[in-house]
């Protein structure tokens, strides 16, 4: 009996040994196979964040790109939107200064660029953020009249935007957050019958000088901007 419980058992180590064998060269040729010819891949991205799949070509180095950058085609805005923004003439500021009832206010910042403020009299508004702005009152109250001032500059509203040419109510109107040149042609009314609606004029005042750009109807506006809405000649 033992010897022959010995064979069988020596037979089936045998053919287990054999399958073994077989699977891993198979699995050896699969892996070489695979590393040696990559399949083709694709990468998902998110296209709102400015990427847009790819596939690359069959064969191709594992190190290559698998995304390309593609051109924004939402809403755009003019130079220099990208910075802090800037206070300018028309603003209105809340101004708050703990403990100091007869200093917190609305102001607003006046035709030459200034805020005027009791103690401390006129404040340099213009081309200044609220944060720095808030710096400069802080200091000059310290300095003589409050002891460890406390401080806060928000924008209660933004100077307004006007529109001139071709629609129904040219005028200035207060500004809208993330408003575009769409939206500002519905303020004013809409479109005359002669009015150009494709191409338009956007004019603004940065550090002090008046850009003048050309923008599509999704142009993003900002505060102090003048659109010029320009006639068609047929």
């Amino acid at each position: 009996m033992r010897p022959c419980l010995f064979g069988v058992l020596s037979a089936i180590a045998i053919v287990i040994g054999g399958c073994s064998h077989i699977s891993t060269e198979q699995t050896a040729n699969a892996l070489g196979r695979a590393f040696s010819e990559p399949a083709p891949l694709v990468t998902k991205t998110n296209s709102a964040d400015g990427w847009a799949p790819i596939i690359p070509a069959r064969g191709g180095s594992w190190d290559s790109k698998l995304v390309r950058p593609v051109s924004n085609r939402g809403p755009h805005a003019v130079a220099h939107t990208d910075g802090p923004y800037k206070l300018d003439s028309g603003d209105q500021l809340r101004i708050f200064v703990y403990g100091q009832p007869n200093l917190s206010r609305i102001y607003t910042v006046d035709h030459s660029g200034n805020i005027i403020m009791p103690l401390i009299g006129v404040v340099r508004a213009q081309r200044h953020t609220t944060y720095r702005l808030a710096s400069t009152i802080r200091s000059r109250l310290g300095a003589r009249f409050v002891r460890d001032p406390q401080v806060t500059v928000d924008i209660h509203q933004n100077r307004p935007f006007f529109i001139l040419g071709e629609v129904r109510t040219p005028d200035q109107y207060p500004y809208v957050n993330g408003m575009t040149v769409e939206t500002a042609v519905a303020i004013a009314g809409g479109y005359t019958p002669r009015a150009r609606k494709r191409n338009f004029r956007i004019s603004r005042r940065v550090d002090g000088a008046i850009e003048i750009d050309k923008g599509s109807i999704d142009y993003v506006l900002q505060p102090g901007d003048t659109i010029n809405v320009a006639e068609r000649f047929f």
